[in-house]
């Protein structure tokens, strides 16, 4: 597959240009010079044309983080076969650079100049002619936030792909399998599997619960802002650390409240939460210990299995709490049933209590979210739990699982290759699931089994 990266200076645009091209959210966009730091890949198409394109980290010496960053990004050039090196049209072009620029040219890879937020084209004709200078075949003038000139780039890049590229058959249209055929397709899968380094976390709960404080207690800084005004955070607010070598991004979603009384722009911070949402991987699903839950909490609650993300339960503001740590856990257990593997942490936000133990266990979550089992450890553990509980006959005729393997990560999806998979009852499911948590940590995250049928066994057609 074509690799195309993204190179240039922080904050020149290229997360945005990321999020274009890629259609949805997943670099983080900030008017921060150098929000980005982990190399970000995303496959997508260039008009029908598969392509992995890759966000890099900006150029910049000016720290021994910024180094490393401007290295990977290096290196990600080097790698790839299309380069869209990206400098800002509202700055006048330096030498630093140009130098970079033509360090790229001797890679002899196919390279374009992108310069970015030219908003019209009075802006482009009084610095559009400055960037000449480069020397560059390749010159392209767009602005990113108001789409203009990106559908000449990606028309061009649609050229520098060659016909043939197509893309491979997924794993669930391709009901045709063999336990050997699988085992290559996971140990394959484990080797091209990019090693991401950022978790992104969504802090979501009712108005006023006290996730704003939260993020504040976890970043250790006073970025959010807080008041006891309901409904004070509209946008969802992006903030990252780094902790114990993990870059984890934080986004402080708007306080979501009962549908008939969202009003005015909160419908558009209703909208934008839950599209932050389809990008996160671990969701505080903050709650106020302070008062009883409400039916709302359990709405709220229910995103976790619709965005398919991992969950930590936060029983905030603790020291106001209206009743004792097992009197409490016992009433989420009865009230989020359906979110029983998830971990429960009481915290106090405003006076930092406890709040240090959050980001470990984030860490933990995250972990399980992105865990597989060898598929010899997982039959092994199919074996004893059919041997203590056998599966139920389809009106007198056998079910088997022939065996299982796990195709993916986010949450964590386990194939079961069976004669009969229709005839699976959703108790047997809840039963395996139980015993695969029994042997492997999945505390925090959903396990999905999806029941496949193996075609190429006849006696059951």
């Amino acid at each position: 597959m074509i690799k195309i990266a993204l190179i240039g200076k922080p904050n020149v645009g290229k997360s945005s240009l990321f999020n274009r091209i890629s259609r949805q959210w997943d670099a983080i966009t900030s008017d921060i010079s150098g929000t980005t730091r982990d190399i970000k890949k995303r496959e997508v198409f260039i008009n029908d044309k598969p392509a992995l394109l890759v966000d890099t980290g900006g150029l910049d010496d000016s720290s021994t983080l910024f180094s490393a960053v401007k290295e990977k990004s290096l290196q990600a050039a080097q790698e790839a076969d299309i380069i869209l090196f990206m400098v800002d049209g509202k700055m006048l072009p330096d030498d630093e650079d140009k130098k970079i620029f033509y360090e790229l040219q001797k890679l002899d890879k196919k390279i374009a100049l992108i310069v970015n937020k030219l908003d019209n084209d009075k802006s482009e004709e009084q610095i559009g002619w400055e960037f000449s200078s480069f020397g560059a075949q390749e010159l392209f003038f767009i602005s990113v936030s108001h789409n203009r000139g990106t559908r000449k780039l990606i028309n061009w890049i649609d050229t520098q792909i060659p016909e043939d590229e197509s893309t491979d058959l997924d794993f669930e249209e391709d009901d045709d399998f063999s336990l050997e055929e699988f085992i290559t397709q996971e140990e394959t899968s484990k080797i091209q599997e990019e090693e991401n380094n950022e978790i992104k976390v969504a802090i979501i709960g009712r108005v006023n619960v006290g996730k704003s404080s939260l993020l504040n207690a976890l970043i250790g800084e006073e970025r959010s802002v807080v008041s006891d005004v309901a409904g004070t955070t509209i946008d969802p607010v992006d903030e990252q650390i780094l902790y114990k070598e993990k870059l984890i991004t934080f986004v402080d979603t708007a306080g979501i409240r009962k549908r008939g009384k969202i009003e005015g722009i909160e419908k558009h911070a209703l909208q934008r939460t839950q599209k932050m949402l389809d990008g996160a991987d671990v969701a505080l699903l903050v709650l106020d210990s302070s008062e009883e839950f409400k039916e709302l909490d359990e709405k709220i609650a229910h995103l976790v299995d619709k965005f398919g993300l991992s969950v930590m339960i936060v029983l905030n503001k603790w020291d106001k709490g209206m009743y004792g740590y097992e009197k409490s856990i016992e009433l989420v257990r009865e009230r989020f049933k359906f979110l029983a593997y998830a971990p429960i942490m009481t915290v106090s936000a405003l006076s930092h209590k406890r709040v240090h133990k959050v980001n470990d266990k984030i860490l933990e979550v995250y972990d399980n979210y992105t865990k597989r089992i060898p598929t010899s450890k997982l039959n092994e553990v199919m074996k004893i739990a059919n041997a203590k509980h056998h599966l139920p006959t389809d009106n007198g005729k056998v079910v088997k699982i022939y065996f299982a393997a796990q195709f993916d990560i986010k949450p964590p999806r386990i194939a079961l290759i069976m004669n009969r998979p229709k005839s699976l009852h959703f108790s047997t499911k809840r039963y395996l699931v139980n015993q695969l948590r029994r042997f492997f940590d999945f505390e925090g995250t959903q396990i999905i089994l999806e029941p496949k049928k193996k075609k190429s066994d006849e006696e059951f057609d």
